[in-house]
């Protein structure tokens, strides 16, 4: 044990460990946290449709196909009602006004440069990419029913082929479902910004006699700075005088301040919560540990595969189809000697073949079901991320804040042979002693006090010390309660079942009536009640549960232990957990990460779903695809059973899509003219019609899923 100038004691005992609030001391074996840098290489992104994705832009998408759909919206209605088609369809004749013929081709143009900008846009985009998708299907049948209509408006094609209605339609269908799509992509918050929001927006700094006041990038190595009870460190440094506890919980995820002083190192960021630091600066800007989980959330966010979107495949396929029977029907109806017929059919086949269903079954089962999961208390901030929950085999909890409470709890507590006290007895004179306390474990010991109905005496004198603990005399007995280096300063014996505490890695505090041993307490990060439900429900899923924490091992151990947790990584510093995160991923596993710390979120951009506890902080949330309100985490498993249902909806949908493509096609062809069957254009956009009618209903379903997490739980 260390002294330093100022007086007071080293916060690390003569075991090597960590001391919480200078006198409550953690019995285990933790390192110091050394905040080093590493990173992925990696790009990529957020993709989307026609070069529309991008992780930035996503908002302003949302905007722009949102705006594009109402101006199209509202074209469309003359441009339906006043078409040749639709008319004879309905059974209602346009009137005989001059110029009002020529409204539906006008206002159709429009709607075809304009609205179909997008689609087009993307069109020749996936053609350069030799990788055709939904956005050429999309151009292909609005630019064929374009020229059509166009062709037949001048006299060069058959009337029959006047498609402005159907053109119409198409566009604003797709633009609803694409600002659907892009509305489910879009980012509600950001993590870099938030972990920028972290640094004070002033640093004090020490010159001479005189304290300056600067911006955080101004500091440079070797700088003395000032940190005020309450304000947040401005860079890396070394205190070279005064003591502290530090809230270091947005870095390490450890709920309880820690205490440092003098030759101790401070991390950007963490707060000094009662006493000010003199600071030497020994990184600033990108070197700092904050500037390196900055770069670790960006790469694994830019470099975190993204599964490939299943109506783009399906699209892709239904491309060369539709490509394949028109060249095929073209040429077939050609050698019967019917090139009128030819042109009619090809025509047909193309515009029929355009994606209406197909257009609308993605978007709109990820927009009911997201909005299913919000009023479930789940918010999915990244569709794909809702997509890849069904196919995870991992779940990587973290400790601090999800299993646990994140906040300490007196589970038990002893009372020392010969004391002549009862447990509540020892309890009511430790909850006086720590009267006047704001420490979270004099909380936590008032809370049981109180829980308990125990008579807590009247305190006086009551004073604390930041390497000792606290004392008071209460009815004229000087009562103290501290950790091992309060035993050492007084020479009380320790108790036997201390030991046994501090081997389950639990925080033990001794209670001394003039100067004699007479209880002894276990404090420890309360488990949550609903941590073993979870987890056995996800074994029954067949799911492997895996625990990381920054935490020493047996205290990792006896939490996973007492929840049946199948794998543990313990004392992860905090830019190793998402390397940690690779390594099961290298194991071919597919791994959905849960956290609530900003020592979190390059881990949850790393794994293959983020899922951030909403009472975490902004960092930790803006790094993950889905973020939970509650901290029950069992909502996990509503999100695996979401995204189950939610694909099911999908392959469905697609199926019914598809399926009406592949069957309308050839029939629109006239594979069933030998028989003297050729389906008119009209009952084709019938169908087509009847189809997205049928996409929608069934993604409806999807409305009366139980999200509760206690049904979640119960699900097998």
């Amino acid at each position: 044990m260390s002294t330093h100038h100022d007086g007071h004691v080293d916060h690390r005992d003569h075991h090597g460990q960590d001391e919480h609030h200078g006198r409550y001391e953690r019995q285990a074996q933790d390192e110091h946290h050394e905040h080093g840098h590493s990173g992925h290489s990696g790009h990529g992104g957020h993709g989307g449709h026609g070069g529309h994705g991008g992780h930035g832009g996503h908002g302003d998408h949302v905007a722009q196909f949102r705006r594009l759909f109402w101006i199209m919206l509202v074209l469309a209605v003359p441009v339906v009602g006043l078409s040749p088609m639709f008319a004879h369809l309905i059974g209602y004749t346009i009137p005989d006004v001059p110029g009002l013929a020529w409204v539906a081709p006008v206002l159709g143009t429009l709607m075809y440069v304009w609205g179909g900008r997008p689609f087009l846009t993307g069109g020749l985009s996936e053609i350069r990419s030799r990788a055709p998708g939904m956005m050429l299907l999309i151009s292909l049948g609005i630019t064929v029913a374009f020229l059509a209509s166009w062709g037949s408006r001048l006299g060069l094609l058959d009337r029959e082929l006047e498609f402005w209605w159907e053109l119409a339609l198409l566009i604003v269908i797709m633009l609803l479902g694409h600002w659907i799509e892009m509305r489910s992509l879009a980012q509600t918050s950001s993590a870099l910004d938030s972990l920028a929001a972290l640094l004070p927006d002033e640093a004090e700094r020490i010159e001479g006699d005189q304290l300056v006041t600067v911006a955080p990038a101004d500091l440079r190595a070797g700088d003395l700075v000032l940190v005020r009870p309450g304000a947040s460190v401005p860079a890396d440094g070394t205190i070279v005088e005064g003591s502290a506890d530090v809230d270091e919980s947005m870095i390490t995820g450890e709920s309880r301040p820690v205490t440092r002083s003098a030759d101790d190192r401070v991390v950007a960021g963490t707060v000094a919560t009662d006493s000010s630091l003199r600071v030497e600066v020994t990184a600033t800007g990108e070197e700092t540990a904050l500037a390196g989980i900055q770069r670790l959330v960006s790469d694994a966010q830019s470099s975190s595969s993204r599964a490939q979107r299943i109506a783009d495949r399906a699209a892709a396929w239904l491309f060369w189809f539709a490509l394949g029977a028109a060249v095929l029907t073209a040429l077939v109806w050609t050698l019967l000697g019917m090139p009128d017929q030819a042109v009619v059919r090809t025509v047909t086949v193309l515009v029929i073949a355009c994606p209406h269903a197909l257009g609308l079954a993605i978007p709109l089962v990820v927009s009911i079901a997201t909005e299913r999961a919000a009023r479930a208390g789940v918010l999915v901030t990244d569709r794909l991320a809702l997509e890849g929950m069904r196919t995870v085999d991992t779940v990587l909890l973290d400790k601090t804040g999800t299993l646990t409470r994140g906040e300490p709890e007196l589970s038990q507590l002893e009372v020392a042979p010969g004391a002549g006290l009862e447990e509540q007895e020892l309890l009511g004179l430790a909850a006086a002693a720590e009267s006047e306390s704001e420490h979270p474990l004099a909380g936590a010991i008032r809370r049981r006090a109180e829980a308990d109905g125990a008579d807590v005496p009247g305190a006086s004198e009551v004073s604390s010390s930041p390497a000792l603990g606290v004392s008071a005399r209460v009815d004229g007995r000087e009562i103290r309660v501290g950790g091992p280096r309060l035993l050492e300063e007084t020479g009380a014996g320790e108790l036997e079942q201390a030991a046994t505490w501090r081997d389950e890695g639990a925080i033990v505090l001794h209670v001394l009536r003039d100067g004699e041993a007479v209880g002894v307490l276990k404090l420890a990060d309360a488990v949550r009640e609903e941590s073993r439900e979870a987890i056995d429900a996800m074994h029954a899923r067949d799911l492997q549960v895996v625990m990381i924490t920054g935490d020493a091992q047996n205290v990792a151990d006896h939490v996973a232990a007492e929840l049946g947790i199948d794998r543990v990584f313990a004392q992860v510093r905090p830019e190793d957990k998402s390397a940690r995160v690779a390594d099961l991923q290298q194991e071919g596993r597919r791994v959905a990460m849960v956290g609530d710390g900003v020592n979190d979120a390059p881990a949850l951009a790393q794994a293959d779903v983020g899922l951030a506890i909403g009472a975490g902080t902004d960092v930790a949330i803006g790094s993950a695809g889905v973020v939970l309100a509650s901290s029950d985490p069992r909502s996990v498993l509503s999100v695996i059973d979401l995204s189950h249902a939610a694909y099911r909806k999908m392959r469905q949908n697609l199926g019914w899509a598809a399926g009406y493509n592949l069957l309308s096609v050839p029939l629109a062809a006239g594979v069933l003219a030998p028989i003297g069957f050729v389906m008119p254009m009209s009952v084709g956009a019938l169908l087509m019609s009847a189809s997205t009618v049928v996409v929608a209903l069934n993604a409806q379903l999807l409305r009366r899923l139980d999200l509760r997490p206690e049904a979640s739980g119960d699900r097998r």
